[in-house]
């Protein structure tokens, strides 16, 4: 997979790139990663990637040309050619801006987007992005919650980790993905490690049984009750 992400703060996202499983995942060649700044696309002495919004109003607008240059730029540098109609269609990018308006994000969603071979990532800013971004140029908008943040550069980062971890080969054991929270619409089961007893508190005598069936039916039913406690509208959506 490869992940181009536009910003106007390129700067943030070193540290959170260089760790983990995604600095692990791009030194294995399972993903690229290339951070684009905004300010690179413009054509005026200053830099400048906003303005004053027509009709009046508080704040500034990100304009239109800027980012239209920098998605064009990064399409040239991979063109879908060649393959099959399929492989030419996984292989074209897929221009997601992170907004408050958009989809919120969710493990379904981040399964559908992590089988796209290219993702082009804007971040926006400031009051508001232009509309003819939205209407011409971008594919999906995700949010990461109803909320407001000061640009789209944290939830970059949080679908990019969120879709990184799902690639084949990125995790050292590919199962563990069968057993995560909203894995199914349920919140993972409690999880349990040595010392079996610490400080009185005991490990479920279930899980030292050796009864991998039995573990299996207590798993599921205590993540059922966890889910219907924390979480009763995913149950809702089954």
């Amino acid at each position: 997979m490869r992940i181009d992400i536009i910003t106007i703060f390129p700067k943030m996202f070193e540290p959170v790139l260089n760790e983990s499983i995604i600095k692990r995942a791009q030194s294995k060649g399972k993903v690229k990663i290339f951070i684009h700044h905004l300010r690179d696309y413009t054509l005026d002495k200053h830099k400048k990637v906003d303005d004053r919004p027509f009709g009046g109003g508080s704040g500034m607008v990100m304009s239109p040309e800027p980012i239209f240059r920098a998605v064009e730029d990064i399409k040239l540098q991979v063109p879908a050619k060649g393959g099959s109609a399929f492989d030419r269609k996984s292989r074209r990018p897929k221009v997601i801006l992170l907004s408050p308006q958009g989809e919120k994000l969710n493990q379904k969603t981040a399964d559908r987007l992590a089988k796209y071979k290219h993702l082009i990532l804007i971040c926006g800013h400031y009051e508001g992005i232009d509309e003819r971004v939205r209407q011409y140029l971008v594919d999906e908008e995700i949010s990461i919650g109803d909320y407001v943040l000061t640009g789209g550069e944290l939830p970059a980062m949080v679908l990019v980790d969120c879709l990184v971890r799902l690639l084949p080969g990125v995790l050292g054991d590919r199962n563990s993905l069968n057993f995560e929270s909203f894995t199914g619409n349920l919140l993972e089961y409690p999880q349990y490690t040595r010392p079996a007893n610490y400080k009185g508190m005991s490990v479920p005598a279930i899980l030292l049984s050796g009864n991998h069936k039995k573990i299996a039916q207590w798993r599921k039913k205590q993540a059922i009750q966890r889910t219907k406690k924390i979480r009763p509208d995913l149950l809702a959506c089954e």
